[in-house]
């Protein structure tokens, strides 16, 4: 496998390449059934495709646009996708939508076609690829709903979710299970709703009342989401997520937040103070950048702040980068 890596002309990563092929041949070496074989195939091939899609606009912020694919043109969430999607390309943002009609075609719209991005999925019926991004370079096609939920998560740094029918709540869900566990990195999400709807406001009343009123989830668990009816407290909230705040990195138990400005000494003790139920010992303290940081040119030339937080403290941390991004030092 290493000569054939070699031969192949694969210069970087070639360890990760190694690892590709032996499973593949482990698959085979297993007896592996044909369909389990064929969905491993499709699987790999689609995350392949879309990875080459992405790539030329990996430092560009992308936001994916959840919603029905039935909503009409002229419908007042038609109208708010449209113009959350423009705002947010006016200021530089690309737009990542599952590439149908409805609230899709609707915020590809609004986004242009030069700042738009779709990853549809092949249906005996109802969707079809809206004109906005119809061409190959624009746009790539999934036969299987998780290989495009992945890539309709992975590349994006915020989210806005439209009402809409079981693949805009599977969606939702997705997004919010990402966020609890703690297995997607702190991500701006909204609920946006028509002027007075109340859809979102329903579906926040129940996970309130039947699923944290049953234990089954923290009380606190949708704090982390903006619930709005406002075009323009959705674009705020996706874009304002990012003035200060930049990234993140685990070091065993230790949290490193990347930052765009450095905070003042004040600014820091009051955050310290504020957030001191946060931390599982220890202060909200100035850091370096840490070796592997500056080894892998993983943002080291910005300012950095660590602190050791709880166990299930996700949404602190939340509430802790909206501070941060509230500092008067914030760019």
């Amino acid at each position: 496998m290493a000569e054939l890596v070699v031969e192949a002309g694969v210069s970087g990563q070639r360890g990760l390449i190694r690892r590709i092929l032996a499973t593949g041949i482990g698959l085979g070496q297993d007896g592996t059934s044909r369909l389990n074989l064929k969905i491993t195939a499709a699987a790999v091939e689609e995350m392949r495709t879309a990875f080459r899609l992405f790539a030329p606009y990996v430092d560009t912020p992308k936001v994916s646009i959840f919603g029905s694919a039935r909503t009409s043109a002229g419908d007042p969430l038609w109208r708010a996708a449209e113009a959350a999607a423009r705002g947010l390309a006016e200021q530089g943002w690309m737009v990542v939508t599952g590439a149908g009609p409805g609230i899709m075609e609707a915020a590809a719209t609004g986004a242009g076609p030069q700042r738009s991005l779709g990853v549809s999925i092949r249906l005996p019926f109802e969707e079809r690829p809206n004109a906005v991004v119809a061409d190959d370079d624009r746009r790539v096609a999934m036969k299987y709903f998780f290989t495009r939920k992945l890539m309709l998560v992975k590349e994006s740094s915020g989210f806005i979710c439209l009402p809409g029918g079981f693949g805009t709540m599977d969606e939702t869900f997705e997004l919010l299970t990402l966020q609890q566990t703690g297995k997607m990195v702190p991500m701006p999400i909204v609920l946006l709703d028509r002027p007075g709807g109340t859809f979102w406001r329903g579906f926040a009343r129940f996970v309130t009342e039947e699923l944290a009123g049953s234990g089954l989830i923290a009380v606190n668990d949708l704090d982390r989401v903006l619930v709005t009816d406002s075009v323009e407290e959705a674009i705020a909230e996706i874009a304002g997520f990012w003035r200060n705040y930049d990234s993140l990195r685990w070091f065993d138990e230790e949290l490193v937040l990347r930052l765009r400005s450095e905070p003042s000494d004040a600014e820091l003790a009051e955050l310290d103070e504020r957030f001191s139920g946060l931390c599982l010992r220890g202060r909200i303290e100035r850091t370096e950048a840490r070796r592997a940081e500056i080894a892998e040119q993983d943002r080291p030339e910005l300012p950095r702040i660590v602190l050791t937080p709880r166990q299930r403290a996700v949404g602190d941390l939340y509430r802790l980068i909206r501070a941060i991004n509230e500092l008067p030092s914030a760019p």
